[in-house]
């Protein structure tokens, strides 16, 4: 699969942090949660998302913000308006002189705030692993996603089911802010002006494309040049420098750097397989060759990785 897919392939949003906040101006929310990814959208109303090395950002209804951490910001009625609460890792709420809450309460199922006319959705991912870091990594700060010009019925949809108490809720909850968030990136990535990560563009490519879903999807192959050359109908010399030029480094390097990604986060995923069983899944013929490969990219051993 591809990082785009495995990002949420493992970790989800199974287990994320997803309100629903309704709120009167004046407001303001200081957030320092260090989460990874947060998607924060605009149901009814407007805000500010004012990250604390950057310029303030107003978001109107429908807009989608995705935030990536770990870096503190606001959000609020107006850049101006001082923070109220502040969120915390775990998503602990606390006054920001650290004292107890009481201007925000629990106002029903998955909702808070003081109410008023403005509703804003905020999903929290914290996710973890070596697949997610190449994703993050291609990320700026702040992405904003205008309803003007990204018109979708997600975030009506997710705002519907939200409020809702019946069971498998929170199942449905989770594949809806995936979806949100899958579509939301895909639509950044595919503007013309965003300097989309090479590995994404080069999908469009139908040869390398091909070799990458190749590489992807069956990393426990014995891949060579040849045999991927083989597989996507062009020579070997012909592949290997497409390749190079389109994703900016060598079929086997890549292949190199998914299949210790993906055994990284397998250790972490899998924590009663030995080594050797996650060489086997990740395409190394025994525990010893996979150390060696991981301790040469990460600087420790896998065991230690995983204790970590």
């Amino acid at each position: 699969m591809d990082p785009l897919a495995a990002l949420l392939d493992g970790p989800r949003a199974h287990g994320a942090f997803l309100l629903r906040s309704v709120l009167t101006p004046p407001w303001s929310l200081r957030i320092e949660d260090r989460a990874p990814l947060t998607v924060v959208s605009v149901v009814r109303g407007d805000a500010w998302i004012v990250p604390d090395a950057g310029e303030a950002v107003p978001l109107g209804e429908g807009d989608v913000a995705i935030v990536r951490g770990p870096d503190p910001y606001l959000v609020a009625d107006h850049p101006s308006t001082p923070p109220q609460a502040l969120i915390l890792p775990g998503q602990e709420c606390r006054t920001p002189d650290g004292g107890h809450l009481t201007d925000y309460a629990d106002l029903g199922v998955r909702t808070w705030g003081t109410g008023g006319p403005v509703v804003l959705l905020t999903g929290t991912y914290g996710m973890e692993g070596e697949i997610s870091k190449k994703l993050l990594a291609a990320l700026p700060a702040l992405i904003v996603l205008r309803a003007a010009d990204w018109p979708t019925p997600l975030v009506a949809l997710l705002a519907g089911e939200i409020g809702r108490d019946v069971p498998g809720q929170e199942a449905v909850l989770d594949r809806l802010l995936d979806v949100l968030l899958i579509a939301a990136l895909r639509a950044w990535f595919d503007r013309p002006d965003t300097s989309a990560p090479a590995w994404y563009r080069a999908h469009e490519d139908p040869v390398i494309g091909q070799a990458l879903r190749l590489l992807q999807h069956q990393p426990a192959e014995p891949w060579t040049v040849a045999k991927l050359a083989a597989n996507t109908g062009v020579s070997r010399a012909a592949l290997a420098r497409r390749f190079a030029t389109t994703v900016g480094e060598t079929p086997m390097a890549y292949l190199t750097g998914w299949r210790l990604a993906l055994a990284a986060d397998l250790l972490r995923q899998q924590p009663e397989a030995t080594i050797a069983s996650v060489a086997r899944q990740v395409g190394y013929g025994s525990a010893f060759a996979l150390s060696t490969a991981f301790k040469r990219e990460f600087g420790i051993s896998p065991q230690r990785y995983r204790t970590a």
